[in-house]
């Protein structure tokens, strides 16, 4: 090896002793001082749940995000779309009369009763009348029951039930909790709908064999102000009357029907939307009756704590042949209507309004007095 590569070698290696030299501590004294970790603590799944309760438990209520309303209804137009009674039990008990107005295979209920010994009697749940009406942007129904008040062991509900196609079969259901305010409220108030139009199987109304596999008022689109829209539909009690409670629902969330049937409903836990119509639901010994003169099937028995109305009609002149449909009774003034039943001077009825009278055993069509009576038990 000549003497020039031995410089070059003994230049490099001098140049990496220095870059080693400066990576040294300045002073002998410094010392590194360790990181030192904490142990790892495992965090149980109650313990985080606890810390999540306790974590929401301390935001204030009124740091929740409230539903702002922009649309609320104020007072019932002065004119009705419609109005019908209902059987009024209240003395059934005291004074041992036959129940009117139930029937099981016509899917009509009056059962404000216990089952089996039908012995106790709850008046919130006793529809006495019925009333309809509607304005631009609203429909209310009115459900008057014989006392609102009185004390229930169970939760209980009402609700209105509109068929907006006029095949039968319930279209929407609108189901609130009983109130407690005369103010209006969205809250316990859900809106139904029968997408799959399976409620009422074939034979609306009626008693279907085998139909219990429908599964009723099936799609939620309005609960307690949630949905797509927040004002959808509102419950309260009546300003001018403490047993009557007042229901209000969109037009335009039902798709602004102008012709449509409605019914009222009072009831406890078989007012669940998923069992319409409970007619389909429920065999009519299952069911039971409330009119003991259908000995065979008499008391009521799994379908209890439960009234129902008759459908009205609005925005048409029902024919009487409509399922469900309140009696139709048209006064006519003039003689020699074609096809019509004389009664007294100024009244005639056409042969569907008798056929609806009389389609019910307790009904019967009075001729002279032109009026659907109730007779009894036949």
């Amino acid at each position: 090896m000549n003497s020039k590569n031995v410089k070059t070698i003994l230049f490099i290696f001098s140049i990496m002793l220095t870059i080693l030299a400066c990576g040294l501590p300045a002073s002998k004294d410094a010392t590194e001082v360790p990181v030192t970790e904490a142990p790892a603590t495992e965090v149980s799944a109650t313990e985080i749940a606890a810390t999540e309760a306790a974590t929401q438990e301390s935001v204030p209520a009124d740091q929740s995000v409230a539903i702002q309303h922009q649309t609320i209804p104020v007072g019932l137009p002065d004119k009705q779309s419609g109005q019908a009674g209902d059987f009024d039990s209240s003395n059934v008990i005291q004074n041992k009369s036959a129940v009117g107005g139930d029937r099981f295979t016509y899917g009509r209920f009056e059962r404000p009763f216990n089952s089996n010994t039908m012995d106790v009697y709850f008046s919130q749940l006793d529809i006495v009348d019925t009333k309809v009406s509607q304005d631009d942007t609203w429909i209310y129904g009115s459900i008057v029951l014989k006392e609102l008040n009185a004390s229930s062991s169970s939760a209980v509900k009402y609700a209105i039930e509109l068929d907006t196609d006029l095949d039968g079969k319930g279209d929407w259901l609108i189901v609130a909790n009983k109130p407690e305010s005369t103010d209006w409220v969205v809250s316990g108030v859900q809106v139904y709908e029968d997408a799959n139009n399976d409620v009422g199987s074939s034979l609306p109304m009626l008693s279907d064999d085998n139909s219990a596999n429908g599964d009723g008022f099936e799609s939620l689109s309005f609960d307690q102000g949630q949905g797509d829209d927040t004002d959808a539909a509102w419950v309260r009690i009546s300003p001018n009357n403490a047993n009557l409670v007042e229901i209000s629902v969109k037009q335009s969330v039902l798709g602004s029907p102008k012709k449509y049937l409605i019914n009222m409903w009072a009831g406890t836990s078989l007012l669940n939307p998923a069992l319409f119509d409970l007619n389909d639901h429920f065999s009519h010994e299952q069911a039971g009756a409330a009119d003991n003169g259908l000995q065979y099937y008499y008391p009521i028995k799994e379908v209890s704590e439960i009234d129902s109305s008759c459908r009205m009609a609005v925005g048409f002149q029902p024919t009487g042949q409509e399922p469900g449909i309140c009696e139709v009774l048209i006064p006519i003034t003039g003689q020699g209507v074609p096809g019509s039943v004389p009664g007294p001077s100024g009244c005639q009825a056409t042969p569907a309004e008798i056929s609806s009278c009389n389609q019910d055993p307790s009904y019967a069509w009075n001729a002279a007095a032109c009026s659907c009576d109730y007779v009894g038990p036949r």
